[in-house]
Order: structure tokens, then sequence, then C-alpha cells
């Protein structure tokens, strides 16, 4: 094979790794690692680089399988039987409203900031969601592809500009300054929102199967599981790198200085805007604006594409004979709409508070993590995986080493939350 060959491939291969991306770099890193650098500095930059290591596999699993059989992991599921796909829709229906509405409420927050404040964060939302809608039915997937690599782009470049600024000008810690404690209810909670959505919600390997064939409709290519993992890795690293930036940003401009982020979306929106302009100057606030909302708005997206992709190829799962192939537009259509409503109806029950929701949505996903995270390995080692394209060992072993460090924390958690005294 030549080398122009091997890069066309390559190049056809590239886009759903980043997809994913955009859709794991939102809440878990301009919300989450910047409130985790801010409340408790560099001390917790471990939680972040277990997450992304212990939950590795389960997110390959998603572009190793849809590569090597030609099917998404929701079909894998029903291939283990009954139970799998049960247990994966009961969670995924647990889920969906509620980290749709934690993205948005996030995204129409940071609108107030970039446009006029006479709409509420809330109102802004509501308007994204039926943007969204429209942007998916009009170009698609082709669109969606293109607009995320380039949203991806920029905000790598500007995280990197503003932590490389950063750390020339720290901010000055409080006299009077003392470390906060994370062995507590308070830091427990908090350390179990960071991980449930660090890198993000293990939901979106499924995510990603999905639009690994997608991408295949678009190109008439079919990738290797070599080049469906390459595309993935370039992503997956990319959104660890970019956690640590916003970590970083959030230790170095805010950490020991006595300030803390708002439960208000609008007030956090500026704050985080400010983390921006103090490191770079505040000529580049229309620029970092921009940014940050684009690559909310990449996630709320991408969030809107999956969900009714996911339901869509669940119905046809679940019900194969009721859903025609000539429905399967239409199904997308009428899921998102559901979707859609539904964290609409979130957003406008529980708008004073976006943290709130937004940790909620977060520790939903870690206590799932495990159980997801097991139903992914079962698949990829099932016996009608090709066994040329089964993980390798040491993957089975950070596997299981994942689920349980998942499975114990969430027990942890559960325990000081509603039975420990005193803590």
């Amino acid at each position: 094979m030549d080398g122009t060959s091997r890069t066309s491939q390559v190049l056809k291969s590239l886009g759903p790794g980043l997809i994913w991306a955009a859709a794991a770099i939102g809440v878990s890193h301009l919300v989450q690692s910047t409130r985790a650098g801010a409340t408790f500095g560099f001390g917790i930059v471990w939680a972040v680089l277990v997450a992304n290591v212990f939950k590795y596999p389960f997110f390959e699993y998603g572009p190793r399988y849809a590569a090597a059989t030609g099917e998404s992991l929701l079909e894998g599921y029903r291939r283990l039987g009954k139970w799998p796909i049960a247990i994966y829709i009961i969670l995924s229906l647990g889920t969906t409203f509620t980290i749709l509405a934690a993205v948005t409420i996030v995204t129409g927050s940071l609108a107030t900031q970039l446009f006029t404040d006479s709409l509420s964060a809330v109102n802004y939302s509501i308007i994204i969601l039926f943007i969204c809608v429209i942007v998916l039915l009009i170009g698609r997937y082709p669109l969606l592809d293109s607009l995320i690599k380039v949203i991806v782009g920029i905000l790598a470049l500007s995280s990197l500009l503003a932590v490389l600024v950063a750390l020339n000008h720290p901010a000055e810690r409080a006299h009077d300054f003392v470390a906060p404690d994370l062995w507590t209810m308070a830091g427990i909670s908090f350390l179990v929102a960071l991980i449930g959505w660090m890198p993000s919600a293990i939901d979106i390997s499924v995510w990603h199967s999905l639009w690994t064939l997608e991408r295949v409709k678009q190109t008439k290519y079919r990738p290797s599981v070599r080049d469906a993992l390459l595309d993935f890795n370039i992503g997956y690293i990319g959104t660890a790198v970019i956690a640590m930036f916003f970590l970083g940003l959030g230790a170095l401009v805010m950490y020991g200085t006595g300030e803390t982020f708002s439960a208000s979306g609008t007030v956090f929106a500026n704050q985080l805007i400010s983390l921006y302009t103090r490191s770079l100057g505040g000529w580049t606030a229309p620029i970092i604006k921009i940014a940050a909302f684009t690559t909310m708005f990449s996630t709320t997206i991408t969030c809107v594409d999956a969900f009714s992709r996911v339901l869509r190829r669940l119905t046809g799962i679940v019900a194969p004979r009721s859903v025609p192939a000539r429905f399967d537009m239409p199904l997308y259509l009428v899921w998102m709409v559901v979707v859609v409503a539904g964290a609409i109806m979130l957003l406008t029950t529980f708008q004073a508070g976006m943290t709130g929701m937004v940790d909620l949505a977060t520790t939903l996903s870690f206590l799932t993590a495990p159980v997801l995270g097991y139903l992914n390995l079962k698949v990829v080692t099932a016996a009608h995986m090709p066994a040329t394209a089964r993980p390798k060992p040491w993957l089975h072993v950070l596997s299981w080493i994942g689920i349980v460090f998942g499975a114990v924390l969430g027990v942890v958690f559960l325990y000081w939350r509603f039975f420990y005294v005193g803590g």
C-alpha cells in the first residue's frame, strides 16, 4: 500500500473521534475541571488522571466494536441477551433528559455573556435546543462532522494560550486561606461528580459506535480497527489534555483567592469568562466568549443528535417489525422532539441552580458507569467478536480495575450520602 492510499484511509476514518471529543469537552471540562482546580488546586489532578485512565477501555470499545463488526454497541448488547439491552434502556432513560438539560443550561448561561442579557439562561437554552434541531435536520451528520472539527481546534488553541499566560501571572492567595478538605461529604460528592463526567459519561461509547457507522455511510469507506482506534485516540488524548488546561486555569487564577463559583448559571458563565480575560487581557473577552459558547454549543448539538440516534436504534432493536426502514428518519425526528421536550421541562423546573443540575447529572453518570463498563467489556469479548479484533490482555485488566474502582467509590459515596453521620 503506498503512502497516499494510507493517508487517504486515515483521513476517511477521522471524524467520529473528534465528535466524541466535542461531546466530552463540555460540562466535564468547562465546569467540573475548572471548579476542581479553583476549589482544590493542583492537588486534585490525580482524580482527573485516574478517571481518564480507568475509563479508557470502555470508550475505546465503542469504535473497536463498530469497526470490527459493522454494528453499534446496541446490537452488541442485544446479542448478549434481553437483559443487557433492558439495563441499557433503563439507565439511558434515567439520564438522557438530565444530561441534556445540564449541558444546555451551561450553553444558555454562556449565551447571556455573548449576546444580550435581556433573555434568561433558560430562555436562551430553549432557543439553542430548537436551533440544534433545525441544524441536524438540514445538515445531518456531514454538517455536524465539519462543524465539530473547527470548534475543537479553536477551543484547544485558546485554552493552551490562556494556561501559558496564567502560568506567568498566577493569582495571589488570601493571607487567611485554608485549603479545603477533599475527604468530607461535600468533597466526596464533588469528587464523584467530577469523575462521573471525566472525560465523559460511559454512555457516549455507544454514541461513538453509531457515529463510526454514520461516517462509513458518509465516506463509503469502512475503516479497519486500527484506523478507527487512531481516530479515537486522537480525540481521547486531546480531551484529557484540555481537561488539564481547565483544571490548571482554575488552580492558577482562583485557588486560594477566596473566590468561589456561583450556582447561578449566568454568574458562573461570567466568572468563567473572567478566568480567561484575567490571564489573556480584557481585549480577549469577545474571542473567549465565542470560543466558550461554541464549545458548549457543540456539546449540546452532539447530545441532541446522539440521544435521538440511540433511541431510534433502540426502537428498531426492541420492535423491529413495527419500524420499517422508510420510517428511520421520521423516527429520528420523533425522538429528537421527545428528548428536547424532556430537557426543556427539566430546565424550566430547576432553573435556579445550574451547578446543582450539573452535579446531579454527573453523579448519575458516575453511579451507572460500572454497569455500562461491564456491558462494553462483555460485548467486545463475546464469541461473535472477531478474535483478531478483541482487546489485548492489558485492556482486560484495566477494564476490571476501572469497574471495581467505580463500584467501590460508588458504594462509598452512597454510604456517606445516606448512612454516615457526623462526616
